[in-house]
């Protein structure tokens, strides 16, 4: 393969990785643009932590080609590792260590030279808000502080490339909204990072986004471009009785997803079915004939519905409804 362009941080092609039989990863297409925040999107187990595993050259695919920051991995792995950072939802911090002391650990593992070390972590004190607490050790900060600090010691080499593995799982929405914006200054200072995640308000920030499913990459295109695919699919119904006119909705077979969202059903139709005044039309029939009364209107899809459309479209009906 050849290297990856200035403008491709990340290429791979027909990414597998089987342990015994079971296929973790099945043949991933990837290109990751560089200085964008990428997303990987999926449920638990379905191979995000795997393929990022694969990427940073921790594991050896069973199949395909890998270009990181065009670098051939893992043949390269070794010249790749003081060009990136990598942070899980499980970053070790020294709980008996002080702030200062922690980054002052992790610039020696990754190399930083002495010389440069102090202003380095200078830098990282004023930029984490660590002034006031450069001498607190790390095991009695809060959650948020924690986060912040792990992602400080990620990046204490200026890597040219940041994987993050679900960093954000423990931490409460104000840490994870702070957290977020120091992504962004990452991106905005020429890092690429490529963050898998479950939850789909994180999926909505970033720039690119691939859905991983049972190994299989399923999407992958803008937040924009990804739920644009869904227009005149997507609608909600409002009823007095909410969960008998799910029950008759999801008898459909053109209906894909029903859930309830506070007093209101959201609708997502297969495709190939009805869709826009069409799908609105046979909604309204089936309420009306036996069903409750309801008040349906088409709403814009959002990266649930995406989420839904292309992990369940495939699947077998009885699966799709356990």
């Amino acid at each position: 393969m050849s290297g990856a362009g200035q403008d491709t941080a990340i290429r791979a092609r027909g990414l597998t990785k089987r342990f015994g039989q079971l296929v973790a990863v099945d043949h991933v297409d990837l290109a990751v643009p560089a200085r964008h925040v990428y997303g990987f999107l999926g449920p638990n187990g379905s191979g995000k932590s795997t393929t990022i595993r694969m990427l940073c050259g921790l594991l050896t695919p069973s199949e395909g080609e890998i270009d990181v920051l065009g670098l051939s991995v893992p043949r390269e792995a070794e010249a790749l590792r003081r060009r990136i950072g990598y942070m899980t939802q499980k970053f070790s911090l020294f709980d008996d260590l002080e702030v200062r002391e922690n980054l002052e650990f992790m610039a020696a593992v990754q190399g930083v030279p002495k010389a440069r070390t102090a202003r380095r972590i200078d830098e990282l004190v004023e930029q984490y808000h660590f002034g006031d607490c450069q001498k607190q050790l790390a095991g009695t900060m809060s959650g948020g502080q924690k986060q912040r600090l792990a992602l400080a010691c990620a990046v204490i080499h200026e890597p040219e490339l940041l994987f993050l593995d679900e960093p954000t799982s423990a931490v409460d929405p104000e840490s994870r909204r702070d957290f977020w914006e120091k992504l962004f200054e990452l991106a905005d200072g020429g890092t690429t990072l490529l963050v898998s995640t479950h939850l789909m308000d994180e999926a909505e920030r970033c720039h690119r986004l691939a859905v991983l499913d049972r190994g299989v990459l399923v999407a992958d295109g803008t937040p924009a471009e990804l739920t644009a695919r869904l227009e005149g699919r997507a609608f909600v119904v409002a009823s007095a009785q909410p969960r008998r006119a799910q029950r008759r909705l999801a008898e459909l077979p053109e209906v894909l997803g029903v859930a309830q969202v506070g007093n209101e059903l959201r609708v997502l139709m297969r495709a190939g079915g009805p869709e826009g005044g069409a799908a609105l039309a046979r909604l309204e029939r089936v309420l009306a004939d036996g069903g409750p009364a309801a008040r349906i209107r088409p709403v814009r899809p959002n990266l649930e519905d995406v989420f839904v459309a292309v992990t369940r479209q495939q699947r077998p009906r009885e699966e799709r409804a356990a």
